[in-house]
């Protein structure tokens, strides 16, 4: 009985430890240059804020321009051996279409990432991708 307690406790610990490094808040601010598609909406060059929804699961953003939201963004986490040295947002390029892949924040290991559009996935049949990162700042 006693070590069924100590293991219920153990893989409780572990689920809260993995819940609060995902749980991290994501409030960023970046200046897109370029057209880009989120989903199946084209969006404009511009000032974009993307934040976490406080809805006690991060796995929802909210993407917003000039104080307007626009969308709301399910994502997964997504890990890395190291944590980014930069804020970021990281797009998928298809010959001149931008497709939001990606949101890392300096100094986690742990970022955001958007399931592949089906448009996204149509594109890739045709092109090779190319990464492209655009700098964001924390807000």
């Amino acid at each position: 009985m006693k070590k069924q307690a100590l293991r219920t406790l153990s893989v409780l610990t572990l689920l809260v430890a993995a819940g609060s490094a995902f749980a991290q808040n994501v409030h960023v601010r970046a200046n897109v240059p370029f057209d880009f598609i989120v989903d199946k909406t084209k969006l404009a060059a511009g000032q974009y804020e993307i934040s976490t929804l406080n809805t006690g699961i991060d796995r929802t953003l909210l993407l917003s321009c000039d104080g307007k939201a626009l969308r709301m963004i399910n994502v997964n986490s997504v890990s890395s051996n190291q944590p980014s040295s930069e804020t970021k947002l990281v797009f998928q390029r298809y010959g001149d279409r931008y497709f939001l892949s990606q949101i890392w924040v300096a100094g986690r290991d742990v970022g955001r990432e958007l399931p592949r559009s089906a448009q996204e996935a149509e594109m890739a049949v045709g092109y090779s991708p190319a990464k492209v990162y655009v700098l964001a700042e924390l807000r």
